[in-house]
């Protein structure tokens, strides 16, 4: 048994959670997907849970190679490297015709009474989305009015995104999440502005 095979599994799982989603996603599914016998599997992770949890794990130790450094290419602007993560999610809602959104949203919905290392892991990724989102909005610097909370606007533009992507979704109209990054980008001209004034 070894690392290559473990790595196979959380990958095909992965693809799978996200496309099916977790609940409708079996073993035999990921067996199937992955080609691996199921002593291999259940060798490296007694349950669907477990899978879960390793699932979370990739998530939350690869944000920044797969998911940051993809959306902000050739991004220098702390503002506007903010819209490009959002862009990404955008990106994704046209491309699966409205099948994908945020797998780590779609995960939090779908699992109502996660066990604890679950909910944990949930938090965790959230939080390093709100941790990167963050580092922008400080980097901003005096472009933003000083008593800003870069923390909670960090927190309000992932509900924002999340938000947006639940309703484009349902809608199936991609103009549903355009016009709430048009409040948000809206919202924070407002800031930059009062900054510009207060100066």
């Amino acid at each position: 048994m070894n690392a290559d095979t473990r790595k196979k599994i959380v990958m095909t799982a992965m693809e799978l959670f996200y496309v099916k989603g977790f609940q409708s996603t079996s073993i035999a599914d990921i067996l199937s997907r992955s080609q691996v016998h199921s002593g291999s599997l259940y060798h490296f992770f007694p349950g669907k849970q477990d899978v879960l949890v390793a699932v979370l794990e990739f998530y939350r130790d690869g944000i920044r190679e797969n998911l940051l450094d993809f959306a902000w290419v050739e991004v220098t602007d702390p503002i506007e490297k903010v819209f490009a993560l959002l862009n990404g999610y955008r990106t994704g809602l046209l491309m699966s015709d409205f099948a994908h959104g945020c797998p780590i949203g779609n995960l939090a919905l779908e699992i109502s009474e996660p066990d604890p290392r679950i909910r944990d892991l949930l938090q965790v990724n959230f939080e390093n989305w709100i941790g990167a989102v963050e580092e922008c909005l400080v980097e901003v610097g005096d472009r933003l009015p000083a008593e800003t909370d870069r923390h909670a606007l960090a927190e309000f533009i992932l509900t924002t995104m999340e938000g947006a992507i639940m309703q484009a979704r349902t809608a199936r109209d991609i103009g549903v999440f355009d016009r709430n990054v048009a409040v948000l980008r809206s919202h924070i001209d407002l800031l930059t502005d009062r900054a510009k004034e207060a100066a």
